[in-house]
């Protein structure tokens, strides 16, 4: 999976080096990187997997969206930009995600199997992205360099890693544990094979859209959309079925298993789920997302070359 990451980080920086090249004379080489901002954003943030929902049928993206339980991401962004149309973002972002079966609604449909299990985890979340901006109507503009005042959608996707850890609470102690540790599922026993232990570090693809303000020709602020298409089904630590809680007496230190016993089945209305009980839904992945404000700064002066919108090229 890293090797996957690194492969396309090397091709990101490659396609940015070529944007970057400009003209040069006397055999050399020069560059030009547009304009630069940094800046701040602020995204309170939802969780979208296995925990938590709505009524019905658990589904992805936005359905089982629960805004009650809404969290926050800070980060902190540099950007270059080779012209005013297109532009490359590199951000870090920092904060805690969480879903609850308990918020979920009765209506009586299949949404009762999902409240009655009544998991809920938390986790904080680490992420490193490198993202290409698209701003479509710079070429409707009569004079794209003026920026004062002006409105500009924009769309981004990009290639991120993140670090998570999820963590639930016993209802016994009111303890929090770190749920992997707890091989809730039986991941890494000799019994599940085909379970293994996930990572805590994964990619994620973000894509979203925005709408940027120039407050003045140096300082702008954005509200912006971005969904994280995630490879881990794991991120709230629910993905398949129940196992024979036996197994983690042998599998695992008895101060462990005690706890694991506790915390793989936390449901209300059940006296003991069997081993193979549907516990989570693994074909649909775990996903987040974000809607934040992004407050950029301008560093520098321009140093774009007005008479081409067009991607400089490389001349010896």
């Amino acid at each position: 999976m890293m090797k996957k990451f690194y492969f396309l980080v090397d091709r990101c920086v490659f396609i940015l080096l070529i944007c970057f090249l400009t003209k040069s004379s006397y055999g050399q080489v020069s560059f030009n990187f547009g304009m630069s901002e940094a800046g701040i954003t602020i995204s309170p943030s939802n969780f979208l997997g296995d925990l938590g929902g709505n009524a019905g049928r658990g589904g992805p993206f936005l359905k089982d969206n629960n805004i009650s339980n809404t969290k926050l991401l800070v980060g902190a962004h540099f950007s270059v930009a080779p012209n005013e149309w297109l532009g490359f973002r590199f951000a870090f972002t920092h904060g805690t995600i969480a879903g609850d079966d308990a918020l979920i609604q009765s209506h009586g449909g299949l949404e009762e199997a999902r409240k009655a299990r009544n998991q809920s985890f938390k986790s904080k979340i680490n992420e490193a992205i490198i993202a290409a901006e698209f701003y479509p109507t710079v070429f409707l503009e009569a004079d794209a360099y003026n920026r004062f005042h002006k409105i500009r959608p924009y769309f981004l996707i990009g290639v991120g890693v993140f670090n998570f850890n999820p963590q639930g609470q016993d209802l016994v102690t009111g303890k929090w544990f770190n749920l992997k540790d707890l091989h809730t599922e039986g991941q890494g026993f000799p019994e599940y094979p085909d379970r293994k232990e996930y990572k805590l570090i994964q990619l994620n693809i973000p894509m979203g859209i925005g709408v940027k303000y120039y407050l003045n020709d140096k300082v702008s602020i954005s509200l912006e959309f971005i969904h994280r298409k995630t490879f881990t089904d794991y991120i709230d630590d629910v993905s398949t079925t129940y196992i024979d809680k036996d197994l983690f007496y042998k599998n695992l230190p008895l101060a462990t298993a005690i706890i694991s016993n506790r915390m793989y089945d936390k449901s209300v209305g059940f006296a003991n789920r069997n081993a193979g009980e549907k516990r989570g839904e693994p074909t649909n992945n775990d996903a987040f997302y974000s809607t934040g404000i992004k407050f950029s700064f301008r560093l520098g002066d321009d140093a774009f070359n007005r008479n081409s919108m067009r991607c400089p090229v490389i001349r010896l």
